[in-house]
């Protein structure tokens, strides 16, 4: 370019600020390299532009220096879209997000491919700042958006992860859930707190390794009898270095996600890269790295990969079909060997000669090998480490050519996905020579443990958004632990007190038990002798075979197959007093659940009790006061006499949590039973509706488990509620007094 338009270049740049001046020579170099003649002064139009705003001389040192990359790769109209937005946000109330704008766009321009993506993307940031800027009688204020700086801080490590869409539902959540805090909604769009990250990975593109956890531990326990633990790492494209999935000997670490890759699942992905580490872990040996040039330990590499994934075919022969749809296939002369190092190409090529008996590798030497290689696994070989570092070497020394030493390496196609980077073998003398560790999943959900002796660790639950129609991942935190005891005399005190109730239920009750006898057979010791086993055995004996010791029976009364939950409220509101006994609503309870627990028993039916609260979505607190496996005895008893009311009705989350339980029975019918006396609500939940609707999704949720779910209400105002969640499937019970005599008749009601 001749040095007279340069010159014109320069008298086009206006602005005045000196150190804008002394940038602008280095970053016009670099423009008319990457720009044509025309973007060239649309780029210097938009730098003075930018100049005149009134911001400044920071927001023209950074247009100047990332837009020339910028508008190469979208093309020249992102400049005017991108000097334009900026002129927007310095006249708004936003006017200090210019500069984390403009520094975003210079890391997130490469996730958008044309000029429609970036307008897109401004409008995904407009939507954004008019969700969360803060309005007054229709009209801006002048406080800013809390979350927009945060959010364009982190807006590349969210397009790493996120596609357009995935970004618009986590922006819309933390907008929608986060307006009126402005604390919260930092660390939201910061992505420090446990809800971005439950979001993150919720929207990922993919399969998550949360999502399919149980099945690698499964095949790893059952294919290849490991105990080690399996570790996710983060696969945040923002980083220099994407690591490797790797096996030591503490733990298996592999990506946090997988897309879906030559028409190969997510999840096939994950159960190939596992089989190969574990394929690893059995057959693998030690070598001293140091004892080995950097290339010659990529092709021993190479070839212990090979093996082992030879090894694994064999074994599982299924495994064959998804190592070579994972394997690249590199062309024959793909690259030019005069011009880059072909090093890692060769290494592909080798390799996917040695898995693949179809490939031809139109290369003698690599035909030789692999021929040594096949008759070191001939039939039940299986070879060692040992040998492949020699065949590794020999073929290092074979093939060595000058261009090997190019510091540039060809890498197109040469990635093999599913291997490790193969730390498991390589032995290091120096401590600190080895690898490093891979960056922690910082999407990963951090579990606080509570410290106590009788707590568990807390488990996480979806709640779903009637607004959204979705689920917000992991929003609520159940705490459970054993209820405490107290002083059981008092429940037996209240079984005399309503001695003739329990006269009265117990003639129920004997109507309600299974008559029908039923007979076990196959018993080595029983009531009676079985003639037709007995003379099978005998003829067994009789012809020299082993007899079949079980000829006998036994009789026992077919009992009835149920499985009952029952789950009480233990909010604040039953500390309310009963107007006409003078009785609390807690003790209320606790008389009615005394009596119905003695029923339950005497019928034979396996139980269980809990009692709940909440103190917001943080700390829903789940009290176990009789387990399944326990018998209805002194200590249970001593639980429900110290039973005390606090906090608030989250139900939806407690009914989850015990549907975990209940689920878990062996029984042809499930049934919870909700003692609760108003509707569910708490206090960091302002919309009445979203505790309702989400259990009312509950509901379904345990009704889809084929868990039968019941509600019994001590509120008079329930019907304004109460059947939009349980359908039919409730009882309001109007004088608050007969309640302990109405509960245990529901429940023989419902379990006829």
């Amino acid at each position: 370019m001749s040095s007279l338009l340069i010159e014109q270049y320069h008298q086009r740049f206006k602005c005045k600020f000196p150190d804008a001046i002394e940038s602008f020579s280095a970053c016009l170099n670099k423009a008319v390299i990457l720009l044509p003649d025309e973007g060239i002064v649309q780029y210097i139009d938009g730098a003075n532009f930018l100049c005149s705003i009134g911001q400044g001389v920071e927001p023209v040192l950074v247009y100047l220096e990332e837009m020339p990359e910028i508008a190469e790769h979208i093309g020249n109209k992102s400049l005017k879209l991108i000097s334009s937005y900026s002129y927007k946000l310095a006249r708004s109330p936003n006017k200090k997000a210019l500069i984390p704008f403009l520094k975003s766009i210079g890391k997130v321009y490469k996730y958008l491919v044309n000029e429609q993506q970036l307008e897109r993307y401004l409008r995904l940031v407009d939507a954004f700042i008019e969700k969360t800027q803060t309005v007054i009688h229709g009209h801006n204020s002048l406080y800013e958006s809390s979350g927009l700086i945060p959010l364009l801080e982190n807006m590349s490590k969210l397009m790493a992860k996120l596609d357009l869409i995935g970004i618009d539902n986590f922006i819309d959540y933390g907008a929608r859930n986060y307006h009126d805090a402005p604390d919260q909604q930092i660390e939201y769009f910061s992505l420090l707190s446990h809800d971005a990250k439950s979001i993150i990975n919720r929207e990922r593109k993919g399969t998550a390794f949360k999502q399919i956890e149980h099945k690698l531990y499964m095949a790893k326990d059952c294919l290849w009898d490991c105990d080690l633990p399996i570790k996710p790492f983060s696969t945040d494209l923002d980083q220099i270095r994407i690591p490797q999935p790797y096996l030591d000997d503490e733990i298996i670490a592999l990506p946090d996600v997988y897309e879906d890759e030559n028409n190969i699942s997510g999840l096939n992905r994950y159960r190939t890269t596992l089989a190969h580490l574990m394929a690893h872990k059995r057959w693998s040996g030690k070598l001293m790295a140091d004892n080995y040039a950097p290339q010659m330990q990529l092709l021993v590499s190479v070839f212990e990969d090979a093996r082992v994934d030879r090894l694994a075919m064999r074994k599982y022969p299924g495994l064959k079909k998804y190592f070579l749809a994972l394997h690249p296939y590199p062309e024959k002369g793909a690259c030019d060997g005069k011009k880059v190092s072909t090093i890692r190409y060769r290494a592909t090529r080798l390799s996917r000669a040695l898995i693949d008996s179809n490939f031809d590798p139109e290369d003698a030497l690599i035909g030789e090998l692999r021929d040594e290689f096949n008759q070191l696994l001939v039939e039940d070989k299986i070879s060692s480490t040992q040998e492949m570092s020699k065949l590794g070497t020999k073929y290092f020394i074979k093939s060595r050519c000058q261009s090997d030493s190019l510091p540039s390496i060809y890498f197109d196609n040469t990635e093999v996905s599913y291997r490790d980077d193969n730390r498991c073998f390589w032995h290091h003398y120096e401590e600190y020579d080895e690898a490093d560790e891979i960056v922690p999943n910082e999407y990963q959900n951090d579990e606080k443990i509570v410290e106590s002796s009788d707590s568990l660790p807390p488990r996480f639950y979806d709640e779903w958004d009637y607004v959204s129609q979705s689920y917000r991942p992991d929003w609520t935190t159940v705490y459970e632990r054993l209820h405490p005891s107290g002083d059981a005399n008092k429940i037996d005190g209240l079984m005399e007190k309503h001695g003739e109730l329990a006269k009265r239920l117990k003639t129920m009750i004997e109507i309600l038990k299974p008559q029908n006898k039923k007979r076990i057979r196959f018993q080595e010791e029983g009531e009676e002798l079985d003639l037709d086993i007995a003379l099978k055995s005998l003829i067994d004996f009789k012809s020299g075979q082993i007899p079949d010791l079980r000829i006998n029976y036994s009789n026992t009364t077919d009992s009835r197959n149920i499985a009952v939950m029952l789950l009480v409220d233990s909010s604040e509101s039953l500390n309310n007093l009963n107007e006409e006994t003078g009785q609390s609503l807690l003790e209320l309870s606790q008389e009615a659940l005394a009596i119905t627990a003695w029923t339950v028993d005497k019928l034979g039916d396996k139980f269980a009790i809990a009692g709940f609260s909440s103190d917001t979505r943080s700390e829903v607190r789940y009290q176990h006061i009789k387990g399944y496996s326990e018998n209805y005895c002194h200590e249970v008893k001593a639980r429900i006499a110290a039973m005390k009311a606090s906090y608030s009705t989250r139900m939806g989350s407690a009914m989850r949590h015990a549907a975990h339980y209940l689920a878990s029975q062996k029984a042809e019918k499930k049934l919870m039973l909700i003692l609760t006396d108003g509707e569910p609500a708490d206090i960091d939940a302002k919309d009445p509706k979203t505790l309702i609707k989400d259990t009312k999704k509950a509901v379904e949720e345990l009704q889809s488990k084929g868990v039968y779910s019941y509600c019994i209400t001590l509120d008079k105002n329930a019907d304004e509620y109460v059947q939009d969640i349980f359908g039919n499937h409730f009882t309001v019970i109007d004088h608050v007094d007969k309640l302990p005599e109405q509960l245990p008749q529901v429940f023989m009601e419902l379990t006829r």
